[in-house]
């Protein structure tokens, strides 16, 4: 396992040491497909052809369609979803409206099929599983900053309560009510914070 600058655990390759150059090309043909035809397009031995690469390969390093949609969803995501805003209530809030913003473009598609693949395929499921365990642990530092500031409890269980606003993002992402408002969005965190400030 490998971890990004947020702490987010990336699989460790199966098998023979990933090629750079190969890997690349990989991720780059599932962009393109996604990109260009959609979920509907998508295919491990579409992305074979584009890449010109063995479908043994892709299995090997992404053990199933859900693993290497994933890496593609993560890159298209990046790394600059947890601002410092200067106050947790702000910083959970940006927080929030990132996310769904980012779900209602392109993103929101690739994880809902990265959901829907996990309920029948145990591989994806285990893929869906890590990464959102790490993304929990990794949106943290917007409590632990809360934390240093002397905002939030230090005895708190920040993956868990990261899990909760986790959770009413996917709910909106699975309902289709990526639309909330500011508003909205404030009552979610204050109804939470409530719980777990030092005030």
């Amino acid at each position: 396992m490998t971890k990004t600058a947020h702490g987010i655990t990336k699989r460790a390759s199966i098998g023979a040491q990933r090629n750079p150059a190969s890997e690349e090309a990989i991720l780059s043909a599932a962009a393109e497909i996604l990109s260009e035809g959609g979920l509907s397009a998508f295919s491990i031995e579409a992305v074979a052809r584009r890449a010109k690469a063995g479908k043994p390969t892709i299995y090997r390093w992404w053990p199933s369609k859900a693993a290497l949609l994933l890496d593609i969803y993560h890159r298209q995501k990046g790394e600059t979803f947890y601002p410092d805003t200067g106050s947790t209530r702000g910083d959970l809030i940006a927080f929030l409206e990132t996310l769904l913003g980012f779900w209602k473009k392109s993103g929101g598609e690739v994880f809902r099929s990265i959901i829907a693949e996990a309920q029948s395929d145990p591989a994806a499921l285990e893929a869906l599983r890590d990464y959102a365990v790490t993304r929990c642990r990794a949106s943290g530092v917007i409590l632990e900053r809360g934390v240093t500031r002397g905002e939030i409890r230090s005895e708190l269980d920040i993956p868990l309560v990261m899990e909760l606003f986790s959770s009413f993002c996917w709910q909106r992402l699975l309902t289709g009510r990526l639309d909330a408002s500011r508003e909205q969005l404030t009552h979610m965190v204050d109804a939470v914070v409530t719980g777990f400030s030092t005030e």
